[in-house]
């Protein structure tokens, strides 16, 4: 068993856990977060994203243990206010979403690729997405959804 301090979601955590547990299982089975998914458990579908110091991060291929003194960012933790980000609400508005399965990492992705480039070109917006699949849709609809929060972002005082 190990200690761990970290930020999740702007709160401080403090729990001891197993060295070997991955992120994903603390997350979910631990701390009841179930907004992040796993899908494959293999680190191909990029559905586990979180962001660990605002970068996104498989939590499938990550251990807990990574998280000591890091600021984690869950789909829950996008809008702490309870209103939505601007990115989930663009996905709301702009149909971005079927299942729904694939949306809390791509949300999360998205976010980070506004934060470091508001203004990403659709490329830009499709590279920031690579590791993220959908089997739902094609991505037209995620990358128009991505590109209104940018405007969307752009236009806040």
């Amino acid at each position: 068993m190990i200690r761990l301090t970290f930020s999740l979601n702007g709160r401080p955590v403090r729990l001891r856990t197993a060295a070997d547990k991955r992120l994903v299982d603390l997350l979910r089975q631990d701390l009841g977060l179930t907004g992040t998914k796993e899908a494959c458990g293999a680190g191909e579908c990029g559905a586990c994203t979180v962001l660990m110091d605002g970068e996104p991060r498989l939590s499938c291929l990550t251990l807990a243990a990574q998280a000591e003194g890091r600021e984690l960012t869950t789909i829950e933790g996008l809008a702490p206010a309870g209103e939505l980000h601007p990115v989930q609400r663009a996905f709301v508005e702009r149909g971005a979403v079927q299942c729904g399965f694939c949306t809390p990492g791509m949300a999360l992705s998205a976010a980070a690729l506004l934060a470091r480039n508001p203004s990403p070109s659709a490329q830009e917006t499709r590279q920031a997405l690579a590791g993220n699949l959908c089997r739902c849709t094609g991505y037209q609809k995620i990358v128009e959804a991505i590109q209104a929060a940018a405007a969307a972002l752009e236009a806040e005082p």
